[in-house]
């Protein structure tokens, strides 16, 4: 990915601090990557969905919570010509819960299964895996409360980032209770914070919800919680028995996990199983992605009373992930076969092959703009084509093997069906 960069000579405009460009031959990487993510969803009946990029304000301060950072400090927010106040989506889960609501599909069958992708938008300090416009993958299933939804949704994305050879990572769980037990522990908690020092801002957080103490990065305050109490040992009967049957789920579908009591996600909505990818290589933004069960959610925000697990998986971060190992994904190749020209006849000739042959779903690149041969050559190497074909006036087409460098000539009517057998072996 290409981020915005010191202002180079003769260049007026710059992309915006702290978002990324992606230009071939990296887009490759990135468009494979998007679709892995997406496709082992689609496997698993999850429908796609497109959601607005901005939605009203509210909309997000009521689903996501306002004692969150990016409620409170990460937002773009702004009114527009009717000065009404939008803002630009920071994640995907409350406006897919709004569009479900709108368009009445909680009134169909059940669970409503959705996948999506797209930029998402949260102000903060540009690094490396941290970006103002950050791009993920997402699923919701909404409708069952269910421990077997729970593990497929986890296993979607643990069979994801597999599919893309991605190895070196964790799956991190808890659960976080339910509405029996919350309250419970919630007061225990806001007790023992109580007794720390802790800063003045710390302590209207502990007050607002104390679980997003537990999520604090600096060492003195970690030092102070290491004696917090962790609500998995706080659990109801019914939450207990739900977590323990989502963790038989995924020992029966091979799912690698490591339980974290006191592991906390970003966003208010989560109840229950909650879950995180974690992968050392990437340093401090170590996330590559997470989700959670969030019973209520629906009913905060004027639906029905229905719970809803998802993930949102984050794309900027896999790639990372994968270069961390070594590794890549997708083909960095724009084209098949590259076709070059000489002379005017040659040109109509060779538009007419390069038609055939992408109707026949060859990707086909043409050189324009009358290079000499040398000069094409040089770009059909650098298009990654494994073919070159060179026409010139005469009957015959030489096609060229631009890996081995052998070249024959060939009669110009044979020669889409010579392609693509040359191509299928």
């Amino acid at each position: 990915m290409t981020e915005s960069a010191p202002r180079v000579r003769g260049t007026e405009f710059q992309a915006p601090k702290g978002v990324p460009d992606y230009l071939p031959p990296e887009s490759a990487e990135f468009v494979a990557v998007r679709d892995g993510l997406l496709h082992t969803a689609r496997l698993a009946g999850y429908g796609d969905v497109e959601l607005p990029i901005f939605e009203d304000t509210t909309l997000f301060a009521r689903g996501v919570g306002e004692s969150t950072d990016v409620v409170s400090k990460e937002m773009y927010t702004f009114a527009d010509r009717g000065d009404r106040s939008v803002t630009l989506r920071p994640e995907g889960t409350a406006g897919v819960i709004r569009a479900v609501i709108q368009h009445g599909l909680d009134r169909g069958p059940l669970p409503v299964k959705l996948c999506y992708a797209g930029p998402f938008f949260r102000y903060e300090r540009p690094q490396a895996g941290r970006y103002r416009q950050l791009q993920q993958v997402g699923i919701e299933a909404i409708g069952v409360d269910d421990p077997a939804l729970d593990a497929e949704v986890i296993a979607i994305a643990d069979a994801g980032f597999r599919s893309l050879g991605l190895a070196d990572f964790r799956l991190e769980l808890t659960s976080l209770g339910d509405d029996t037990c919350r309250p419970q522990y919630r007061e225990l908690l806001q007790d023992f914070l109580r007794t720390l020092d802790l800063d003045e801002d710390t302590r209207r957080r502990a007050e607002l919800n104390p679980l997003r103490v537990l999520d604090d990065k600096r060492e003195r305050v970690r030092a102070q919680l290491a004696d917090a109490p962790v609500m998995l040992d706080h659990l109801s009967e019914d939450a207990k028995r739900h977590f323990e049957a989502v963790l038989a789920h995924l020992d029966r579908l091979g799912v690698g996990y490591a339980i974290n009591p006191r592991l906390v996600r970003g966003l208010d909505y989560y109840t229950k199983t909650t879950f995180e990818f974690v992968h050392d290589g990437l340093g401090a933004q170590s996330g590559i992605g997470g989700g959670g069960r969030y019973d209520g959610l629906m009913r905060e925000l004027g639906g029905k009373d229905l719970s809803g697990i998802g993930f949102g998986l984050g794309v900027d971060r896999t790639m990372l992930a994968l270069r961390a190992e070594g590794k890549t994904a997708g083909d960095a190749s724009r084209v098949d076969v590259f076709c070059i020209p000489v002379g005017e006849d040659a040109k109509l000739e060779i538009a007419g092959t390069a038609a055939a042959l992408r109707s026949a779903g060859v990707r086909v690149d043409i050189s324009y703009g009358d290079r000499g041969l040398k000069g094409a050559l040089r770009a059909a190497d650098r298009s990654g084509a494994s073919l070159a074909l060179i026409y010139d006036d005469g009957a015959e087409v030489k096609v060229k093997d631009l890996s081995s460098g052998e070249q024959e000539s060939i009669r110009a009517e044979v020669v889409v069906d010579e392609v693509l057998s040359r191509l299928r072996r």
